[in-house]
C-alpha cells in the first residue's frame, strides 16, 4: 500500500502491467488477479509481496477483497483476441468480449480514483454480434460507447488514447489502445513522447531520442545454424534442436528478406571489430524498434557485421574450415588468404506474409506463439570473379544461372553470399523488446520449477509493455511515484541447491 491505498491488477497475466506500476511506484502491486496458473506462477516469482487470486475475475469479489481500504488505481488489461484484426474472420466469442465490464463492477462497489484499461485498438468497435457470432458491421461501437456511458454516469471523467510503445523508448512497434477514467476531479493526461523515427524533424533537432532498435536486444554471440545443415548436423555443432529441412514457404520468406535487407540494402549496417578489444559501440546505423511483439513468437534479425564467421570458406588453393568468434573479441590472426567477411543479419518472422524486418526498427508485434521470430545471417566474402568464394551448397546454385549471386557491394567492395544461418528468438530476447527490465525472472517459478519455453513466450505476447503504465502512472498519479524498484535477485540455496527469490 502506498499512502494507505491499494493497487490492484486484474487480469495480471505474466506481470507486465504489474512490473510497469512497480517501476513507476517503486513497489508492487497489492493485489493480482488471473485465471491461468502459469501467468500467476510468473507473477510471484517476480512479485511475491502481492497478493495473488488464482480465479477468474468474476469470482473474486472486490469488497472482499479491499476490505474497506481504497483503492488508488484498478488495472483491466481483459483479452483481446476477441476484438484483435489478428483473430481474422473468426466467429466472436460474446462471453470473453464482455470481460471489460468487470471494470464498471470495481468501480461501482470500490470506487478506484483512477481506473486504467488496455486493449487492442479494435476494443472501440465493441458491439453486439448476431446468431453467428460475428460483429453486426451496423452496430460496431454501440456497446464501446455504452461502456464509456456507464463510467461516466458513476461520476468517472474518461478518455482514451492509442499509444504506440516505441514512443516511449520501448524497442517493439506494438500499438495499443489505453482508457483513463477518474472520480477525484483531477486531470487525466496521457504521457508525451520521448522517442520518434530517426528521419523526423523532431529527432534530428535533439527535442526526441530516437527509437530504440531491435538489435539492442538481440544476443549476436548465439549460434545461428546454416539452413542447409540436417537437424542431425546441427545437433552435432551446436548440441542444439532445430526443425530442418525447413517448409517451403519459410525458404520463400529468408529469400525475401535477403533480397530486401542484404542485397539490394541501400545503407549497409557494419560493426566495427577492433584488434585491442576496445569498449567502443561496434555497431554503426541501426537505430530503430523492433516491431510489435505479439503472443505468437514470429521474428528474426538483421545485422552487419565484419567478422571471420564463415561457416566453410573454399580458396583457389582448396577448402578450408573457418569458425567463426564473438564481435567483442580480437579478430583471429591474419594470414595471407581472404577468410575474413561480413555477416548480415536480419528479423524474419514466419507469421502471415512478408519477408521479415529491418533490425535498425522496433520488433512487431510478438504473439503467443513460440517459433514466429527468428535471427536470418547472410554469410559473405570478398567476390573476384568467377570461381572465387563459391557457394557453399548447391540449393544457392540453382536460385539463380549466373555466377554473382547475391553479390552485395559495401563501400565499393563487392561481397558473395556463401552460407545462410536461421536461429528463432530467444524469449529473453523477446522479453527485452517488449520493455521488460533485466532482471525479470522468465524461466522459473517461485519454487525455482524450470518454466517452459513455450509458456516463456506465451506470457510475453500476452504482455502488456511495462513502459507505457510506468508512463500512464507518472503522468496520473505523481504522488505515489516516490521510490525506486528494486530490481529480482534469485540466488541458488547451497544446502538444496534450489533457486531462492529475492
Amino acid at each position: 500500500m502506498i499512502n494507505g491505498e491499494l493497487i490492484v491488477d486484474n487480469f495480471a497475466g505474466g506481470g507486465g502491467a504489474s512490473t510497469g506500476i512497480e517501476m513507476a511506484t517503486g513497489v508492487s502491486v497489492d493485489i493480482a488477479i488471473n485465471h491461468d496458473p502459469e501467468a500467476v506462477r510468473m507473477h510471484q516469482a517476480n512479485h511475491p509481496s502481492t497478493k495473488h487470486y488464482c480465479e477468474s475475475v468474476w469470482d473474486v469479489e472486490p469488497v472482499s477483497v479491499c476490505k474497506g481500504r481504497p483503492v488508488a488505481l484498478a488495472w483491466f488489461s481483459p483479452d483481446c483476441k476477441h476484438f484483435s484484426k489478428a483473430k481474422g474472420g473468426k466467429p466472436k466469442d460474446k462471453s470473453i468480449r464482455g470481460l471489460a465490464w468487470v471494470a464498471l463492477r470495481w468501480a461501482a462497489l470500490v470506487r478506484p480514483r483512477v481506473i486504467m484499461l488496455e486493449n487492442v485498438e479494435e476494443f472501440k468497435t465493441w458491439g453486439p454480434l448476431n446468431r453467428r457470432r460475428y460483429t453486426i458491421k451496423s452496430k460496431q461501437g454501440e456497446t464501446f460507447r455504452q461502456f464509456v456511458k456507464q463510467l461516466t454516469e458513476l461520476g468517472y471523467e474518461v478518455q482514451f488514447k492509442e499509444l504506440v510503445a516505441a514512443d516511449y523508448g520501448v524497442p517493439t512497434t506494438r500499438k495499443r489502445l489505453f482508457m483513463v477514467a477518474r472520480c477525484d476531479g483531477k486531470p487525466i493526461l496521457f504521457p508525451e513522447p520521448t522517442h520518434a523515427p530517426r528521419d523526423r524533424e523532431a529527432v534530428r533537432s535533439g527535442r526526441l531520442k530516437p527509437y530504440v532498435p531491435a538489435y539492442t536486444q538481440i544476443d549476436f554471440s548465439l549460434p545461428c545454424p546454416s539452413i542447409f545443415d540436417t537437424a542431425e548436423e546441427i545437433k552435432k555443432k551446436y548440441g542444439i534442436r532445430a526443425v530442418r529441412p525447413l517448409a517451403p514457404k519459410t525458404m520463400e520468406r529468408i529469400a525475401r528478406g535477403l533480397k530486401k535487407f542484404v542485397i539490394e540494402n541501400e545503407e549497409p549496417f557494419i560493426v566495427q571489430v577492433n584488434h585491442s578489444g576496445a569498449k567502443s559501440d561496434y555497431c554503426t546505423s541501426m537505430n530503430s524498434p523492433l516491431p510489435v511483439i505479439t503472443a505468437k513468437h514470429g521474428f528474426g534479425v538483421v545485422e552487419p557485421v565484419l567478422a571471420p564467421a564463415l561457416i566453410q570458406y573454399h580458396s583457389e588453393t582448396g577448402g578450408k574450415e573457418v569458425r567463426g568468434q564473438g564481435l567483442k573479441e580480437p579478430v583471429m590472426t591474419l594470414d595471407g588468404s581472404n577468410r575474413y567477411g561480413l555477416v548480415t543479419s536480419f528479423l524474419s518472422k514466419f507469421y502471415k506474409s512478408g519477408e521479415g524486418q529491418d533490425i535498425r526498427e522496433p520488433l512487431h508485434t510478438i504473439t503467443t506463439s513460440a517459433g514466429h521470430f527468428a535471427e536470418v545471417r547472410a554469410f559473405l566474402i570478398k567476390y573476384y570473379g568467377e570461381g572465387t568464394g563459391q557457394d557453399i551448397k548447391e540449393p544457392l546454385d540453382t536460385v539463380t544461372s549466373r555466377d554473382r549471386f547475391g553479390l552485395v557491394t559495401v563501400n565499393g567492395v563487392d561481397y558473395r553470399i556463401v552460407d545462410i544461418g536461421l536461429r528463432m528468438l530467444e524469449p529473453k530476447e523477446l522479453y527485452g523488446c517488449q520493455g521488460f527490465p533485466e532482471d525479470y525472472i522468465i524461466d522459473y517459478d517461485l519454487t525455482g520449477k524450470k518454466y517452459p519455453r513455450s509458456e516463456q513466450v506465451k506470457r510475453c505476447g500476452n504482455s502488456v509493455c511495462p513502459p507505457i503504465p510506468e508512463a500512464l502512472v507518472r503522468a496520473n498519479l505523481p504522488e505515489l511515484c516516490r521510490r525506486k524498484r528494486m530490481p529480482n535477485m534469485r540466488v541458488v540455496e547451497e544446502s538444496t541447491g534450489q533457486m531462492m527469490f529475492g
